[in-house]
């Protein structure tokens, strides 16, 4: 089945060192829905950009890459028979609701989780 990843855009993430459930409620219920559904494959969340380091052929700087209004908060692959189908799994996130937030769903290409070999 086609995979797609959803990035999460927000002024910011909630997903701070020490954020604890009432922060992070609606976004676990979000979370929790797509994983009991069986579409999420698998789901990261950032840190709050702040916290971020830049690396350019100038050299490393604190601070994300680029200043803007809204950042890259998480992301999340799903596996959806097609487009339409994945547009609307994307638009329940709860970033879809605020003024300055949103998804952007695109196709997977090709990739995966690399297995660390164990010693």
């Amino acid at each position: 089945m086609p995979q797609y990843a959803v990035l999460i855009y927000a002024v910011d993430s909630a997903h701070a060192p020490g954020s604890g459930p009432s922060e992070l409620k609606e976004n676990d219920r979000h979370a929790d829905e797509l994983a009991k559904s069986g579409s999420m494959l698998l789901a990261y969340a950032f840190t709050p950009r702040e916290m971020a380091t830049s690396i350019r052929a100038g050299g490393i700087t604190n601070g994300p890459f680029v200043d803007v209004e809204e950042s890259i908060a998480g992301f999340y692959v799903i596996e959806a028979p097609d487009l339409n189908a994945a547009l609307a799994i994307a638009g329940i996130n709860p970033a879809v609701r605020t003024a300055k937030g949103g998804v952007e769903v695109r196709p997977v290409h090709s990739g995966g989780v690399i297995a660390r070999e164990t010693q």
